[in-house]
């Protein structure tokens, strides 16, 4: 199921440049880019991963984690191996990075309108491209959501932000929300750690509300890394300049992969970093993998109400209705929302 890959340019001597991601790697002949999923064969371009599913389940819809689209509904979520970052802390580090981590058999290719019926099969609302990077299986998820789209199925990427614009608006007519990885609002930070940069994310998360695709925002708060104060308030800033309605989910670290040396992160990090996203505007800030209830609930900014109580991924009670807030008549951020 290899096929010549879109987003892509010729140039001198069978060299390519690849418009996939933000890397836009330069590729001789018989060389791959940075995700090892791309290869240069004679001057074309082909995807080595597409359909090439690695893991696939039928997941909630918060483990994206997306609290404010369809909430409770299933998502049936998809990836193939490969990623444009190199994430010191992936905790799927095994699937990401197994076309230079580990040289194995990949799993049975499966052709998009497969994956399609077995969404409808399982009563799926979406399809998540998620757990490794979708825009290194762009052309898989690109297909696939087309089909979806026709079926009335939504769609979500899971993403590190980093694809292309010319990439993010050929599939938003097909994409309905995403949740992008804010990792931190430092671009050594980026370099060092994920083997990438800050702004091409940023400028993902502005494109993606610019094109009306519902957007809800991670960070994966890692010790003496990125819990600073000042990090935390740069970041809760950006995205009350993009929108006050962004949900922004704020997770604890466990160590993985090669950070295994720092400790988890205290709740009180998380709870700290909550307060801060809350006084700088934001309507939805939720702490993620430490299971608290309280901060994992949504609330009408207006009045305080609680509205949707949940405890890690399960809804405990949903009092929204008409998307609105039953106390005070506050419309509700979302997508989806009625219990």
């Amino acid at each position: 199921m290899e096929k010549e890959t879109l987003f892509y340019e010729k140039l001198s001597d069978k060299k390519v440049r690849c418009n996939i991601c933000a890397h836009r790697c330069i590729i001789a002949e018989s060389k791959m880019g940075v995700c090892n999923a791309r290869e240069n064969r004679d001057g074309k371009l082909y995807v080595l991963n597409y359909g090439k599913i690695i893991a696939r389940h039928v997941d909630p819809i918060e483990k994206k984690p997306l609290f404010h689209f369809y909430p409770a509904s299933p998502a049936y979520s998809v990836a193939t191996v490969g990623c444009n970052f190199k994430c010191s802390h992936c905790q799927n580090f095994e699937i990401s990075q197994m076309p230079t981590y580990e040289n194995r058999n990949i799993v049975d290719d499966v052709k998009p309108q497969e994956i399609v019926d077995q969404a409808i099969k399982h009563n799926c609302k979406s399809i998540a491209y998620t757990y490794t990077e979708p825009t290194v299986f762009y052309d898989y998820a690109f297909d696939t959501a087309r089909l979806a789209h026709e079926k009335n199925i939504k769609n979500i990427f899971v993403t590190n932000g980093y694809m292309t614009s010319e990439a993010l608006k050929s599939i938003a007519p097909y994409l309905d929300a995403a949740n992008v990885d804010i990792k931190s609002f430092s671009n050594d930070f980026y370099k060092k750690i994920c083997k990438a940069e800050l702004q091409p994310v940023l400028e993902t998360v502005k494109l993606l509300k610019q094109l009306g695709v519902w957007v809800e925002v991670t960070t994966l708060v890692i010790p003496t890394l990125n819990d600073s104060e000042q990090e935390l308030q740069q970041i809760a800033d950006f995205i009350v300049s993009v929108g006050s309605e962004i949900p922004w989910h704020i997770s604890a670290f466990y160590p993985a992969y090669q950070l295994l040396y720092l400790p988890p992160t205290p709740p009180e990090t998380l709870h700290k970093a909550r307060e801060i996203g809350i006084k700088a505007g934001l309507r939805y800030v939720f702490t993620g993998n430490i299971g608290d209830t309280e901060s994992e609930t949504t609330y009408c900014y207006n009045c305080g109400k609680a509205l949707i109580r949940r405890r890690n991924y399960t809804i405990m009670e949903n009092c929204i209705s008409d998307s609105s807030c039953p106390s005070c008549g506050t419309a509700i951020d979302g997508v989806g929302l009625a219990g």
